[in-house]
């Protein structure tokens, strides 16, 4: 994480330097023609490349395991461009029902326009995926574990469905990031993130990246991406980069927390349900330690009392903010149902499993008794 891409800046700078340029000048007219061309590995203007963008690029790259990366202006940067490049008029997208709000909304309100097809399903049933599949399928798009429910895909077993039927998978390891989960390695194709989260980690910029296992996608999608002018900027890069090279200390404080903070809350007279991946009452326990190096830092929950009890809780909170998004140092809690996820309709929300009174807790960085002291005197509330 600290020294993946491999730059050298040529003055000798332990950093890669911000290039703050939109346009890069050619040594002649052969240098521009042969950049141009794709024949030299030049910079032409920043909406096509740059090298703080690129060495932040190589560097996700290079710990997902895949060909190279591909920096947007932010996650939904990151996955409209893969819907963009993958679903044409007539195409179907089959997708898991519980992930992050606009990219399954982005599907609905504005692809559907020009005559995309989509299927919400859990995609932890497998069975379920390969009844859903139809012939004018174009993309399996996946969220592991999902946005808010924190339900377990098989990444594996998925690649092999998806394979079978010549159908590429997409998988979004946000909430997990190349520290604790390589879908690649396990057989998709593409891997997205939203780098707002925990790869960049301080809740300062928004970014997003695409990640193919293969020359042939990035070739599919990287001209996409240029095209739609959603292009990184330098700054963000340089920002981004910064937090990777702190990703694996981070996450090992957050997650050594969120062990306790979810024992804590699996045992407290007040909670109706937990789910996180590090609780043995998880239903896919056992499928979290195959296929993920930790359980990571997310968890939902359920206040006894519904949905009442749960705004209570969350507005006598002290330490954790009440904000939407995740993976910084601070600590956040929020409700899916009426922040992130409203745009849903009642049955989309019943069927992705986001009930009224869950409760999304992204786990920070501090002290954790100060976290749980937190949490039990909101919850002395309901």
């Amino acid at each position: 994480m600290i020294h993946a891409g491999g730059f050298k800046d040529p003055l000798g700078s332990a950093t890669t330097p911000i290039y703050q340029s939109s346009t890069f000048s050619f040594e002649n007219a052969d240098h521009g023609a042969a950049c141009f061309a794709g024949e030299s590995d030049g910079y032409i203007y920043t909406r096509l490349g740059n090298p703080t963008i690129r060495e932040l690029e190589k560097s996700v790259a290079e710990l997902e395991g895949g060909y190279d990366g591909i920096a947007t202006s932010s996650g939904m940067g990151a996955i409209t461009t893969v819907y963009m490049a993958y679903l044409g008029a007539g195409a179907h997208i089959l997708s898991h029902d519980a992930l992050y709000g606009p990219a399954r909304a982005v599907v609905e309100t504005l692809f559907s326009k020009f005559g995309v097809e989509y299927t919400y399903i859990d995609t932890s049933d497998l069975e379920l995926v390969k009844a859903s599949i139809k012939p004018n399928t174009r993309l399996i798009y996946t969220e592991t574990p999902a946005n808010p429910t924190m339900g377990i895909t098989d990444i594996r077993a998925l690649a092999n469905i998806a394979n079978e039927h010549n159908i590429p998978l997409c998988v979004d390891n946000t909430f997990s990031s190349p520290y604790l989960q390589r879908p690649l390695e396990l057989g998709a194709d593409i891997v997205v993130h939203s780098m707002t989260k925990f790869i960049n980690g301080h809740a300062d910029i928004v970014a997003g990246m695409i990640v193919p296992k293969t020359a042939e996608d990035y070739k599919a999608l990287r001209p996409v991406m240029a095209n739609m002018g959603c292009n990184m900027d330098p700054h963000q890069a340089f920002m981004t980069r910064r937090g990777l090279k702190t990703l694996g200390i981070r996450i090992d404080r957050a997650q050594e927390n969120s062990i306790k903070v979810a024992d804590f809350l699996e045992k407290h007279p007040k909670i109706e349900w937990i789910k996180y991946p590090g609780l043995k009452s998880h239903p896919q326990y056992e499928l979290a330690k195959q296929q993920m190096d930790g359980p990571g830092a997310m968890m939902s929950f359920g206040v006894k009392g519904g949905f009442e009890a749960g705004k209570k809780m969350m507005d006598h909170v002290k330490l954790a903010l009440l904000a939407v998004s995740l993976g910084g140092i601070e600590t956040l809690i929020q409700h899916p149902a009426s922040m992130t996820h409203a745009k849903l309709t009642r049955e989309a929300k019943i069927q992705a499993g986001i009930t009224d009174e869950l409760v999304r807790l992204a786990i920070g960085i501090e002290d954790v008794d100060d976290i749980i002291a937190d949490l039990e005197q909101a919850l002395a509330h309901v």
